[in-house]
């Protein structure tokens, strides 16, 4: 029952101890409160129960009651970091016990076994019992050795062996009611499912599983540390340190299990690395490794010295030692028949090329480039690493690009099984390593064509296919309707002055679930996309037209020029410049949008000067006088382009990258053309230039007051031709996909777009921050822009920064006039800016907003 009901389990053996019962029955009940002490709450009390459930049993006279109780207070002091006598009751155990108990007995020493990664011995012992427990029809504790027996399995990166062991387990526990052990099972399947490369699978079974623990009432300490390492495999790797930490706490707080402290850290450290957090993933990996061995766990101690290496080598450390430890954890994990040492070799030939020692860079790069024939997509991303430093090592350029292409292929291959367009983007930085050396590589060999291609190879990739539509969910529908009413009466009770905090927490919960539910997915039709082709962008750009891709390379733009048939390539300024020019810029443009503020313009001015210095270089003296397509890095996206004083008079457009421009440059605009107008709530003036502008366009859908809810304005946008909305924009870092726009009911956030089977060909979005977006992954944004491209928007226009709402409407109906006359937005913009006053108010509006896309 401590497994079926654990906490009424719990009650009734102390009841049973209330009433002076016979050696044998409180030799259970001591044994059942230690059981739960031991897994769901303080160590302490549980060697203190099974201690005393060991003395009633030899009281007993039971040797069978002495073995069992053997095994769980070994298994318990295992937990508690006392290996030593842990090994020693659970030897004596397997002595003391005979035939079916024994058996019982071997599995829980297996158990053991492996929480201390000693996969060999825990291996036999479960050899030992499995037939013993069939034999004697014990289906539960089958079920158990065949579970263990499937993760040992894992482990050791046998996928199809522990598939075949969980079907069975998974069949075994159908016929019981263990509904921890059921939980169990789905968290397995879960794990499973990561291993074999199924991300959004295992996300949906961690979380059912975390769904049947929580009925249970049970702690879930082993399922965040499962789920840390999907999390990180997803990008998510802040999310996974968030989880970490968070467990470590709640453990600490009960005294619980020492050997579950260790794996948390571990996995801490790891999410800390790959987060850029050296410090944090030192701090974190060391003690992983002191407790590890205090509790002499070699599989787990070499696992903590790799991740503790990896954060010292981020952290600046360059030295022949930390190699020399690196090459000794490779060979220790090699021992082990850890996957992972892989992994220990690439970072030990890493960092012997960054000493110049060649000869040891070459052995252990030609070890960890094995892995790259076979295994999980992640592992075979090592070896293709691994193969393509080996290669710029050899001085063979042909060698690093074709190296990288076949890794970013596998990654391809891998990223494009998830559905959710934020995992796609997250998942880009593992080939982040694979395209830098790609573009190096290409920077040297002289030719602009060819760094080109390799700088769109892994830009924006996420827009490269529409993302999966969300499912038709009731629940997941039943959220997000939730949702946006529990936001719209927060925003409601905030500007009553109220505090909000039950709202707020109402919401957050919603937000968790419709994300959830949303990573679930898995993509309908995997496939990667067009390929990039040179030749068909200079066909499409003709003589008129120029595309500037800025490629950033060992942290300095280079400029490509794209137009009249060639590539040419411009060296410009460090990125890391022109980020803090751009930030100064916003600044600016912020205390522009306000009255009063003559006296910034020239120091405006002044920045965007030096960012075109920065960001254009010498190429700015060849972009001639036609339109121009400006496809920037994503640290870039906040530049205010037409602020550039070259680009001031000009028609200029951005793109995500150059392939997206020619996806929008060859978009079809639907039939019929119509125009919706929306008008949201709360604007300081009242959207005035949707009044106007339903005039002047006659049939227009015009939604405004009630009509501006979120399904009618969904409604009316699939599928039309041009949309305008007036609605105030908010932009969430801490949620990208939740930046919505408000309407009549709530906001229309990110995840709403995404359910339209076709945004409309063109959109204008009138207020702030719609044009902000995350950046993340290797050169990946999220935001409401990108959002649209993939779903059929061929141009948008949108604002980067605060704007006043009074300058916008001028502005506004100007643009709108371009567009009656047949202009495509970006010179529609352009003559829209023109057209404005010139002070510093109007100016700074006309600046903050950009055109994207084609249309």
């Amino acid at each position: 029952m401590v497994f079926a009901a654990p906490g009424e389990a719990r009650t009734k053996a102390e009841a049973v101890l209330r009433h002076r019962p016979e050696p044998l029955h409180a030799s259970v009940a001591h044994q059942v409160i230690g059981i739960w002490q031991r897994d769901f709450g303080d160590m302490r009390l549980a060697l203190r129960h099974l201690r005393r459930a060991r003395d009633w049993a030899a009281r007993a006279g039971s040797a069978d009651r002495e073995a069992d109780v053997l095994a769980t207070l070994g298994v318990a002091l295992v937990h508690s970091g006392r290996t030593r006598q842990g090994l020693d009751a659970l030897r004596r155990g397997v002595g003391r016990g005979t035939g079916h108990t024994r058996a019982r007995v071997l599995f829980r020493r297996a158990y053991s076994w492996w929480v201390l990664g000693h996969h060999k011995e825990a291996l036999e012992d479960v050899r030992r019992a499995v037939p013993v427990l069939r034999q004697a029809g014990d289906v539960i504790w089958t079920a158990r050795a065949l579970t263990l027996r499937a993760t040992v399995h894992l482990a050791l990166g046998a996928v199809e062996r522990a598939d075949a062991d969980f079907a069975s387990a998974e069949d075994l526990w159908a016929v019981t009611d263990q509904e921890h052990d059921k939980a169990d099972a789905v968290e397995s399947r879960g794990l499973a499912a990561f291993r074999s490369g199924d991300v959004p699978a295992a996300l949906r079974l961690l979380d059912e599983a975390e769904e049947r623990y929580a009925k249970l009432g049970t702690p879930t300490f082993m399922l965040s540390i499962r789920r840390c390492e999907v999390l990180m495999a997803a990008g998510l790797a802040a999310e996974a340190l968030a989880e970490a930490d968070a467990a470590i706490a709640e453990l600490d707080s009960i005294g619980g299990q020492s050997t579950r402290k260790a794996e948390l850290l571990l996995a801490a450290a790891r999410a800390a690395r790959l987060a850029d957090d050296p410090a944090t993933a030192i701090a974190r990996a060391a003690l992983a490794a002191r407790l590890f061995a205090g509790q002499r766990r070699s599989w787990w101690e070499a696992h903590a010295r790799l991740v503790l290496i990896g954060a010292r080598h981020a952290a600046g450390r360059r030295s022949g030692r930390l190699v020399a430890d690196a090459a000794a954890v490779a060979e220790r994990l090699v021992e082990l028949g850890a996957p992972a040492a892989p992994e220990a070799f690439l970072l030990a030939g890493r960092m012997a090329l960054g000493l110049g020692r060649t000869a040891d860079a070459e052995r252990y790069l030609a070890v960890a480039a094995r892995s790259r024939r076979s295994g999980p997509p992640l592992a075979r991303m090592t070896g293709w690493a691994a193969q393509a430093l080996r290669a710029r090592a050899a001085g063979s350029t042909r060698g690093v690009l074709e190296a990288c292409r076949r890794g970013l292929g596998v990654l391809d291959d891998h990223r494009m099984t998830l559905g959710a367009s934020e995992l796609r983007a997250r998942a880009t930085a593992q080939g982040a390593e694979l395209a830098a050396l790609a573009q190096q590589a290409a920077l040297r060999s002289g030719g602009p064509r060819q760094l080109l291609v390799w700088s769109e190879r892994w830009r924006a990739t996420v827009l490269s296919a529409p993302p999966t539509r969300p499912p038709a969910d009731p629940e997941l529908l039943s959220h997000m309707t939730a949702y946006r009413e529990i936001a719209a009466r927060a925003e409601e009770t905030r500007m009553e002055g109220r505090p909000v905090p039950a709202l707020e927490r109402d919401q957050r919960r919603l937000e968790r679930e419709i994300r959830s539910r949303t990573l679930h997915m898995r993509a309908e039709a995997p496939h990667g996309g067009d390929r990039f082709d040179v030749g068909r962008l200079l066909e499409r750009l003709g003589d008129g037209v120029r595309l500037v891709e800025l490629a950033v390379v060992d942290g300095r733009v280079q400029v490509l020029l794209c137009g009249r048939g060639r590539v040419r390539r411009f060296e410009a300024g460090l990125l890391a410049a022109a980020e803090t020019e751009a930030e100064h810029v916003q600044a600016g443009l912020r205390r522009m949008a306000h009255p009063g503020a003559e006296a910034r313009l020239p120091v405006v001015e002044a920045a965007g000067r030096r960012l075109e210095e920065l960001l254009l270089g010498p190429a700015v003296a060849h972009l001639g006088d036609g339109p121009l397509v400006i496809v920037p890095p994503g640290r870039l996206h906040r530049v205010p382009w037409a602020l550039l004083p070259s680009l001031r008079e000009r028609v200029v457009s951005v793109s995500p990258s150059a392939s997206s421009w020619l996806r929008a440059r060859e978009t079809v605009p639907p039939r019929g053309g119509r125009q919706v107008l929306v008008r949201g709530p709360g604007l300081a003036t009242g959207g005035a230039e949707v009044t106007r502008l339903a005039a002047r366009y006659g049939g227009a859908t015009v939604l405004e007051h009630r009509d501006a809810s979120v399904p009618r304005v969904l409604a009316e946008l699939d599928g039309a031709g041009l949309a305008h909305i007036a609605a105030h924009g908010t932009f969430r870092t801490d949620g990208p996909m939740f930046s919505s726009l408000r309407m009549a009911d709530g906001p229309l956030i990110v995840h709403d777009f995404e359910r339209l089977g076709r945004s409309p060909y063109r959109i204008i979005l009138s207020c702030c921050d719609t044009a902000r977006f995350a950046t993340v992954g290797a050169d990946e944004l999220l935001g409401l822009v990108t959002a649209l491209l993939p779903l059929g928007t061929a141009g948008v226009v949108a604002c980067s920064a605060p704007v006043n709402d009074a300058a916008v409407v001028p502005l506004m109906l100007a643009l709108h006039e371009g567009l009656e006359a047949g202009l495509p937005l970006a010179e529609a913009l352009r003559d829209a800016r023109a057209a404005l006053p010139q002070d510093a108010l109007h100016r700074a509006t006309g600046w903050a907003f950009t055109a994207f896309g084609a249309a």
